[in-house]
């Protein structure tokens, strides 16, 4: 936050680039990605303050809240510089810059531009400043990033300019009233762990944290800019959910902890910035064992937002999962590393739908570290049947996109090197042994992936083709044309092919234990009631390929479009 000397551009030591192009990272090379995000986000910020000088606002202008930050800055630095690197600050910085482009909508903008002058209300608290700022409240609420919510007792509903002043630490915030008069709030705002946080009070809700190992993760369910994208109003999870979540990352944090060092797959908790529960606020019903949804931003460098499982083993992925998406954000930040014209035409094996460039490599490093992960629990007796699967899975998934990614002509000379990178470590682990079953299964969930995947995105040829169960000739692929009624599909198989099922009673299941005889049978007769279904069709495709190995199965695994009827096409 002080301002520096000029200095030498960043410029990262290739023993480093090495650690992370590999798909690992020490804590030295992570550290150093964090040193880039900083100062991208100040240079972000710069740019930010110079449009706002134009915005017209009721409350304290932009430039006299800077003046407040940078003073708090120099009495509380660190405090103040956690303040400024938050996920949420990134994600504000560059939602604001996207509307004042034209290109993002929101709420009044002299309303959005106030959160500058939160954040100098929150770095004047951390500094024991006395200030008085303007501010906006919303329903007469005042979010404080990194603190938590004020609510003003009877404070008017919708959009109103408010004054919140500090001392020693307190915090006074002054509103207007639902009567027509004022209203006053005065609290000490401070996070608190969820296991000691007090029960919820109607005027002040403080951001609760959990305890990730020797970290204290910020469990964000208030912040507006949250989501990583527009502004959203909170959603305060129940205490028994910010509980279970405790429950959850304590045996998540237990499960990375059983590995170390700078390997794929490998995270120490404390890199992460923010955790964003998504989708429930309550413990009941239960949730699913598998993480349904996870994303995360490279305007919001180590935040997350992830739907809370019941399987401590699948947050532990998701977690490592999406801050391998973190890392590549910022290295993309650091360094050109793909030629994107941004064309959606390439086939991503965890994806329904066509991807760019860039989401192909952001998968392809994110899959990397997810295959490490699970080559790492394949030591463990709990876990040692499904990590093989998994394993296998997502190293032959993510070494096929890394040969689309270096065929494609497309990367710079550094986005070459850090996908040789990730195929060196990928080519040694395919050499590394997995138990025969585990490695068909997985075979055979690629496969269907696959399949399923072109049966659904690419259009059939305009001539007329074989029979619907015939096995085409086939003549040279072309380029991929893809059909306009494409639509998102679930992914359902990938997780029924984990472990073998003891009673298999569905053609996948059937499929699971090995069995694609009875699994054609019931493909076949899923097909009569429900001619040219994608998903019952790769099932089919795939058990004959299995069952009838050779020349026509492979050119129909390769094309299996061609026994769909023509359809119209996107060009």
């Amino acid at each position: 936050m002080q301002r520096a000397p000029r200095t030498d551009p960043l410029r990262m030591p290739e023993h480093l680039f090495a650690e992370l192009a590999a798909g690992g990272g020490s804590a030295r090379a992570v550290a150093f990605l964090e040193q880039g995000e900083r100062a991208r986000r100040l240079l972000l910020l710069r740019t930010l303050l110079s449009r706002l000088r134009g915005v017209s606002t009721p409350l304290t202008p932009a430039g006299d809240a800077w003046r407040v930050l940078r003073e708090a800055a120099g009495r509380a630095p660190e405090a103040v510089e956690g303040l400024i690197q938050a996920p949420t600050t990134g994600a504000w910085i560059a939602h604001m810059l996207r509307r004042l482009h034209g290109t993002a909508t929101g709420p009044a903008l002299w309303a959005e531009t106030a959160r500058l002058n939160t954040l100098a209300v929150v770095a004047a608290l951390h500094a024991g400043m006395e200030v008085s700022v303007g501010v906006a409240l919303e329903d007469g609420a005042l979010h404080l990033p990194g603190l938590g919510l004020a609510r003003l007792p009877e404070g008017a509903a919708g959009l109103s300019a408010g004054t919140a002043s500090t001392r020693a630490g307190e915090l006074t915030v002054t509103g207007p009233s639902r009567a027509g008069g004022r209203t006053v709030l005065t609290c000490r705002p401070a996070p608190v762990p969820v296991d000691t946080a007090p029960p919820d009070d109607a005027r002040w809700l403080p951001l609760r944290t959990l305890t990730a190992g020797s970290a204290a993760l910020p469990l964000e369910d208030l912040d507006p800019y949250r989501d990583l994208d527009d502004p959203l109003p909170p959603a305060r999870l129940d205490a028994d959910e910010a509980v279970a979540w405790q429950r959850m990352v304590d045996e998540a944090v237990a499960i990375l902890a059983a590995t170390g060092g700078p390997e794929p797959g490998r995270l120490d908790p404390a890199v992460i910035r923010a955790l964003v529960p998504w989708g429930r606020t309550a413990p009941l019903p239960p949730p699913p064992p598998d993480v349904r949804v996870s994303a995360s931003s490279g305007d919001s460098y180590g935040a997350m937002i992830i739907s809370r499982p019941s399987e401590p083993l699948a947050l532990a992925e998701a977690l490592v999962h999406e801050f391998q998406h973190s890392k590549l954000a910022a290295l993309l930040h650091l360094f050109p590393l793909v030629r994107d014209d941004r064309a959606e035409r390439y086939y991503a094996p965890w994806r329904p739908d066509p991807r760019h460039l860039t989401g192909l490599l952001h998968g392809a490093y994110a899959f990397t570290g997810v295959a490490g992960f699970w080559r790492d629990r394949l030591s463990e007796p709990a876990h040692a049947e499904t990590a093989a699967y998994h394993f296998a899975l997502r190293r032959t998934q993510s070494r096929l996109v890394v040969r689309t990614l270096l065929t494609s002509g497309f990367l710079t000379e550094t986005g070459h090197a850090l996908v040789t990178g990730l195929a060196r470590t990928l080519d040694t682990w395919l050499r590394e042994p997995v138990a025969p079953a585990a490695l068909a299964r997985a075979r055979t969930a690629a496969t269907l992936h696959r399949t399923e995947w072109r049966l659904r995105n690419v259009a059939a040829p305009a001539r007329p083709g074989p029979g619907r169960h015939s096995v085409p000739s086939g003549d040279a692929p072309a380029p991929p044309r893809f059909r306009p009624d494409r639509t998102t599909w679930p992914d359902l198989r990938t997780h029924v092919l984990a472990v073998p099922p003891a009673r298999p009673r569905t053609p996948d299941e059937h499929l699971a234990a090995g069995n694609p005889a009875a699994a054609f049978e019931g493909y076949a007769e899923g097909l009569e009631r429900e001619p040219g279904d994608p998903h019952l069709l790769a099932g089919w495709i795939v058990a004959r390929a299995a069952l009838e190995p050779g020349p026509g199965a492979r050119r129909a695994l390769a094309r299996p479009e061609l026994l769909l009827p023509a359809s119209p096409v996107h060009r």
